[in-house]
C-alpha cells in the first residue's frame, strides 16, 4: 500500500491517521513460518515513548500439524498498532492472547485477519483492554474459514473495562464462514468496574487505588498465564502491573 490509509478502510476506521503519517510508509510486515509439527512461542511488549507512533505487522503461516501462541501487551506511544494475518493449515492451531491498556489520549489497536485455509484446523483469540482518561482502545478482528475447511473450531473473546466515561473502546468481532461444518464463537462486552466491590473493599479499610489496582489485574489475569518463558512472562505482568498503576 503506497497511499495513506482513509477511514473509508474498515481496518483503520477508529485509528489516528495523524500518527499513521509521521511513520509512512510502513516498513515491511514481519513474517513469521511455523513448520509442519512445530510449536512457536512469540511475543510483543509495544511500550513506544509518549508520543510516538509504533505500528507492528506480522504475517503468520502455521503448516500442516504446527502451532503458534502469540501474547502481546500494547500500552505504549502515541498511537500503537499491532496486525496480526494469519494463514492455518490442516490440523493447525494459532492461539492469541493480548491485552491493550491505555490512558491519555492514546490509540491503542489490535487489528487481526484468521484464515482457516485448510480441515481439523483451531484458533482462539482473547483480548482484555483498559482504557482510562481519553484513550480509545480497539480490536478488529475475522476469522474466515474457506470452504473446504471443515470441523473448523474458532473463537474470540473481547472484554473492555472502562476506567472514564471519556475513554472508548471498540470492539468488531467478524465470522466469514464458507464451510457448513465448523464451530466459531464470538462474544464483546464493555463495562465499568464493579462498584459494589469497590465498596466492600473500601469497607474494609482499603483505599481506593489499591482496590481498583487488584481489581484490574483481576480482570487482566490469566492472558500471560501460559507464556512458555518464565522471565518473558514476568517482564510482561510488571509492564502491565506498572502501566495500570499509572491509570489509578
Amino acid at each position: 500500500m503506497n497511499a495513506l490509509p482513509t477511514r473509508k478502510a474498515e481496518e483503520w476506521r477508529y485509528s489516528d491517521l495523524e500518527a499513521v503519517a509521521s511513520v509512512w510508509p510502513l516498513p515491511a510486515p514481519m513474517h513469521i513460518d511455523v513448520a509442519a509439527g512445530e510449536v512457536a512461542h512469540h511475543h510483543l511488549l509495544q511500550d513506544a515513548a509518549d508520543g510516538a507512533a509504533a505500528v507492528h505487522e506480522y504475517v503468520i503461516t502455521i503448516a500442516d500439524g504446527a502451532r503458534c501462541d502469540f501474547h502481546v501487551l500494547n500500552i505504549g506511544g502515541k498511537l500503537g498498532r499491532v496486525t496480526f494475518a494469519v494463514t492455518l493449515g490442516r490440523g493447525s492451531h494459532f492461539e492469541l492472547n493480548g491485552a491493550i491498556i491505555g490512558g491519555g489520549d492514546q490509540v491503542l489497536e489490535i487489528v487481526t485477519s484468521v484464515t482457516h485455509a485448510e480441515a481439523d484446523a483451531t484458533s482462539g483469540q482473547t483480548i482484555r483492554s483498559i482504557l482510562g482518561q481519553r484513550a480509545t482502545g480497539s480490536y478488529l478482528g475475522s476469522i474466515n474459514v474457506a470452504r473446504h475447511a471443515q470441523r473448523t473450531d474458532a473463537f474470540q473473546s473481547i472484554k473492555a473495562m472502562l476506567l472514564d466515561r471519556t475513554a472508548t473502546a471498540n470492539a468488531k468481532p467478524e465470522l466469514e464462514i464458507y464451510a457448513d461444518d465448523v464451530k466459531c464463537a464470538h462474544g464483546a462486552t464493555v463495562g465499568e468496574l464493579d462498584k459494589a466491590a469497590l465498596f466492600y473493599m473500601a469497607s474494609r479499610g482499603m483505599d481506593p487505588a489499591t482496590a481498583k489496582t487488584l481489581l484490574l489485574k483481576a480482570f487482566v489475569a490469566g492472558v500471560f498465564d501460559d507464556v512458555a518463558d518464565e522471565s518473558v512472562k514476568d517482564a510482561l505482568e510488571a509492564a502491565a502491573i506498572a502501566k495500570l498503576e499509572t491509570l489509578v
